[in-house]
């Protein structure tokens, strides 16, 4: 039987985004931008490019601006096209290809990240799929970290998860891994363990999760029994930590640089680094920050 590529990715998108108050009031913080793009569309992209042909947004009442995004806007195209400006008519048309499938579903409860997984089962099937966290923006300039972990599922069938280093003081912030022993030096590497923010004595390795995962649809199986731990959510890491009996599960220690963008200073610094290299914005940028400096 021919192996199964990963086609179809989960965007659990339904949070609150309560560290932003008061900016996602009435706007979700995935919308929020990074120069001109909104950060989801970034997710997206690097998703699109790894492969990816059905995106499956689990959203919440207050994030229909996201479903807006990714569709048509008649007026505004219109608008573009009397003007003649072919140029932003052209970006407002291609948010997504064509060929691409997006579907909206709603997590109606807020009760974790595991159950926003769990709430995408009956559009997943019998398929892999991965599960993308839009506030972990990754550099895809050089890496596509998501393209690495989906031809890895093609060729070995295994659950895969996203890692990586980080000071041993930050444990209790992340998942941390327990990698199976005589492995340390490769970047593809089979997990003996997951714990949930453990206190950094505790903590099996300094191997954090971030957030791209890849799953056989095995995992809805534990998520289905996981019962309602931290916070009175359903963990991931929980169902992930029951995977492990039944199936190998395996990290990849991905490469790109990540901003935290559901933080603040974490999207400041992504706001920073993705205007240094901006095509049309980086040298008038540079300047401002030169001047900035100079004025301190």
């Amino acid at each position: 039987m021919q192996n199964k590529s990963v086609k179809k990715a989960v965007f659990p998108v339904a949070g609150l985004g309560t560290r932003f108050l008061p900016a996602t009031k009435a706007s979700p913080k995935e919308m929020l931008p990074i120069i001109d793009k909104p950060i989801i569309q970034y997710a997206v992209e690097e998703a699109i490019a790894a492969g990816i042909e059905e995106l499956i947004f689990v959203t919440s009442s207050n994030k229909r601006a996201i479903e807006d995004h990714f569709d048509s806007n008649y007026e505004l195209e219109s608008l573009l096209q009397k003007k003649g400006d072919t140029a932003k008519l052209k970006l407002v048309q291609h948010t997504i290809p064509e060929n691409i499938v997006c579907t909206f579903v709603r997590q109606k409860n807020p009760l974790g990240l595991g159950h926003a997984v769990l709430c995408a089962e009956h559009l997943i099937g019998d398929e892999p799929f991965a599960v993308i966290l839009a506030d972990d923006l990754l550099d895809t300039s050089k890496t596509n970290c998501l393209k690495t972990m989906t031809d890895l599922y093609k060729k070995h069938q295994y659950s895969i998860i996203a890692t990586q280093i980080i000071e041993p003081s930050e444990s209790s912030s992340y998942g941390i891994i327990k990698p199976q022993r005589g492995q340390s030096d490769n970047n593809f590497i089979k997990i003996s363990g997951i714990v949930e923010k453990p206190q950094p004595e505790h903590a099996p390795s300094n191997m954090a999760v971030i957030g791209r995962y890849i799953f056989t649809p095995k995992i809805f199986n534990y998520l289905r029994k996981t019962k309602a731990g931290a916070g009175q959510e359903i963990q991931l890491t929980d169902a992930i930590a029951q995977l492990l009996k039944g199936e190998s599960v395996y990290s990849f220690l991905c490469p790109s640089k990540r901003y935290d963008c559901g933080s603040k200073i974490g999207y400041l610094e992504a706001t920073l680094a993705f205007g240094l290299k901006h095509t049309d914005l980086k040298e008038q940028f540079k300047k401002l920050l030169k001047q900035y400096s100079l004025e301190k």
